[in-house]
């Protein structure tokens, strides 16, 4: 019977395996995912959305601008 490892070390064992288990499964989402939170992410994505709508707004008045001057040239 001394062939055979103790319960505690077998609990130990496995204990050490489920640390492990988690610490790379953390280590895998982080990485896929970054550490950046969903609010955060959310977030940037409005101030990029904003950015674009204000640079189509800018296109758009500088395009009339430019249409009034053709115009009062004719």
């Amino acid at each position: 019977m001394s062939d055979r490892p103790s319960h505690a070390r077998q609990m130990v064992g496995s204990l050490l395996v489920a640390v492990a288990i988690v610490v790379v499964t953390i280590v895998v989402v982080t990485a896929k995912f970054g550490p950046t939170s969903a609010a955060e992410r959310e977030a940037a994505e409005e101030r990029q959305e904003e950015r674009l709508k204000l640079q189509e707004d800018i296109e758009k008045a500088r395009q009339d601008r430019l249409e009034e001057e053709r115009r009062g040239r004719d």
